[in-house]
């Protein structure tokens, strides 16, 4: 079977570690490697002989044998790179978050949809084998109903220019919460300081509603003397911590809760009876692969095989109208609104089939 041909676009911070897990599947070949940056290519020409290096990105799409691009470039670009590719039937793996609007969001999943080409975002918590097993404790029951869910995610900087906090660290926990839980909430909201006088938030609390009387609640900041990573989900039979920083059972699953009855006495019937259960405690084994290497090979496997991928265009677009939906509030001060999954899509869909109607 022949390899899956691949280019990828940026060096930065992430685009290393892309090319990297691209490169060592064997099933795919990465041909191109584009930067706007001639140093920055430079050192993946000594690291990798084989792989052409450009500044032009052009070149990726005059390649009529390229199967796929993967984009790893500031989020400013993201829409106008993916849009290319995609027109140029390319599929696309798009770095977090997909793009700087849910207009765009829209606008991409309608292309990949109307030519039947992957669209993935690279939510790489979802391929984390401490989340995966999580979604299979949730899947199989074992947590009962779902109650809440508490993030985490705080540490000293890195302050960004052109993003808040809530866009540089909450999008990973949304997409954790997002492929968790497997519905979107209702509404957020959201609170929040600058204290850089920049005008860009550096701390932020987000509080979520769901239907069913499930609630969650993200804390980001940048403003932190210690860095944290936990999370915590509460369910009717079951509760689990995940910390992603301990080098030990990261996972923990606790048989703990309440049960709530109400009194035979009907004199008191208002008063209703709270019974703690305090049970064991059990750490479960994961699979310890690197995430995004278990993300290329899901790729892999979603372009060969015609599978929609785990995190699709869709849900990077519901990860962004999240994102719209807490910085509304943290500018207003008020709870926003979130859209459904497929609000907007199916318009794009339209304006998409209308332009390969004119050409």
């Amino acid at each position: 079977m022949n390899k899956l041909s691949v280019g990828v676009v940026g060096c930065g911070y992430w685009g290393p570690n892309l090319i990297r897990n691209f490169y060592e599947n064997d099933n795919i070949e990465v041909r191109y490697v584009c930067d706007t940056d001639p140093g920055k290519l430079g050192k993946i020409d000594r690291r990798y002989p084989t792989v052409k290096t450009t500044v032009n990105y052009q070149d990726l799409l005059a390649d009529p044998t390229l199967d796929a691009v993967v984009i790893a470039t500031p989020v400013r670009a993201h829409f106008p790179l993916a849009q290319q590719a995609l027109a140029a039937n390319k599929h696309v793996v798009v770095e977090k978050p997909m793009c700087m609007s849910s207009a765009e969001c829209e606008a991409l999943v309608a292309l990949a949809e109307e030519r039947k080409l992957v669209l993935m975002v690279d939510h790489t918590f979802a391929y984390h084998g401490a989340v995966r097993r999580i979604k299979e404790v949730i899947d199989r029951g074992e947590l009962g109903d779902i109650l809440y869910f508490d993030s985490v995610r705080i540490n000293l900087g890195l302050f960004q220019s052109d993003v808040n906090v809530v866009w540089d660290l909450a999008v990973h926990d949304l997409s954790i919460m997002d492929h968790l839980l497997g519905v979107t909430p209702k509404s957020v909201h959201a609170t929040g300081a600058c204290h850089a006088g920049n005008g860009i938030e550096d701390i932020a609390y987000c509080a979520f509603s769901f239907d069913n009387n499930l609630i969650a609640n993200l804390n980001v900041s940048w403003l932190s003397p210690v860095k944290v990573r936990q999370m915590l989900i509460g369910g009717t039979k079951k509760m689990v911590v995940y910390d992603d920083l301990t080098p030990m059972e990261k996972i923990r699953i606790y048989d703990k809760g309440i049960s709530v009855s109400q009194p035979q006495n009907d004199e008191n019937r208002y008063e209703k009876l709270v019974q703690y259960r305090i049970g064991d405690m059990y750490s479960p084994v994961y699979d310890q692969s690197e995430a995004l290497k278990t993300e290329v090979a899901h790729f892999v496997d979603c372009v060969r095989n015609g599978k929609r991928p785990i995190t699709d265009g869709r849900s990077g677009l519901r990860i962004v109208r999240m994102l719209e939906a807490i910085e509304a509030s943290l500018k207003t001060g008020q709870p926003q609104q979130i859209c459904l999954d497929g609000a907007g899509v199916e318009t794009a869909k339209k304006t998409v089939s209308t332009a390969g109607n004119k050409r």
